[in-house]
């Protein structure tokens, strides 16, 4: 029986999520990535609700503040997890599943995609906690977010995939039956298997997959990563043990030279994970590099996660 979650001590959310009034200039005004993630930083927040559906307290606000060189302020709609609303795991430290969420944002950002959203580690009206840029239409019931089942991930009958899709493996769907599950032949999701391997990414399902109407696709919930023993799960098996794209071996060369010690991404990633997962980061990059593939399925861990969406 996994251990009781624990939840934010000091006050309430309410259970449902409205959506917050606009601020003038609104989040459009808070310009790019490393901008909109000093705005999280520095910015007031506020909660005005709780994701319910999640493991570990998930709550929803805004951060208001005003942009260097502006006049107005933005807001910019938010996930705020607090550390104290983590739920204890066997195999990870506890306390550290919101470093992690940044760090991942760190590595993405060395490796020049933007897949997954600003996010920072700051202060809160629960403590201490991970801050990111909510991605998609404000959880209101207005309109559904986006998710991958949107043309990325699909059960299909059949032993093949079709032209455009690569197998991830059978699944069942009901007493004695099973279908195959497939993912998109898509580079975007091509880059993100890689980035999932550099990450040692435990829990890829495909609720945290968030293609936008704009052919752009995010990557969220990426606290269960970076760990030093091998845990990759993911749906995105469809390239494994095929030869890395030239585009993902030269962003992880780059990403290499940014792990040196002697380095600005070194030194914030020592802040926000232990010592040995720093270490198994350096070596799994490096490790990709030499043997040029996507990895394989290891076999002392399950590959896909549960439930898989």
């Amino acid at each position: 029986m996994p251990p009781a979650e624990r939840v934010p001590a000091r006050g309430s959310v309410t259970p449902s999520v409205p959506a917050p009034p606009p601020a003038p200039g609104g989040a459009k005004g808070a310009g790019g990535p490393d901008r909109v993630a000093a705005l999280l930083a520095g910015g007031e927040l506020t909660v005005t609700g709780r994701i319910t559906d999640a493991s570990n307290a998930v709550l929803y606000g805004t951060v208001t503040a005003v942009p260097d060189g502006g006049t107005e302020p933005v807001a910019v709609p938010c996930v705020y997890k607090p550390v104290a609303g983590e739920r204890p795991l066997w195999d990870f430290p506890e306390g550290t599943l919101a470093g992690r969420e940044v760090a991942a944002y760190e590595v993405c950002r060395a490796l020049g995609w933007e897949m997954v959203p600003p996010t920072v580690l700051r202060d809160g009206p629960y403590g201490e906690g991970m801050c990111q840029q909510w991605v998609g239409p404000p959880p209101d019931g207005s309109s559904p977010r986006p998710t991958a089942a949107d043309g990325l991930l699909a059960l299909v009958d059949g032993t093949e995939p079709e032209p455009g899709w690569k197998a991830v493996g059978f699944a069942e769907t009901g007493p004695g039956r099973t279908a195959l599950l497939v993912h998109a032949d898509d580079a975007r999701l091509r880059r993100l298997a890689v980035l999932d391997a550099v990450l040692n990414n435990a829990d890829r399902k495909g609720g945290h997959l968030l293609p936008l109407p704009d052919g752009s696709l995010h990557a969220i919930d990426h606290g269960v990563t970076f760990h030093s023993d091998d845990k990759l799960r993911t749906l995105l098996w469809g390239w494994a043990g095929e030869p890395l794209p030239a585009e993902a071996t030269g962003r992880l060369r780059g990403l290499a030279d940014a792990l040196a010690p002697d380095r600005p991404l070194a030194a914030r990633l020592a802040a926000l994970l232990p010592a040995a997962d720093l270490d198994a980061l350096r070596k799994r990059t490096g490790n990709l590099l030499a043997a040029g593939r996507h990895p394989l399925p290891g076999g002392d861990w399950p590959a896909i996660p549960w439930p898989p969406i």
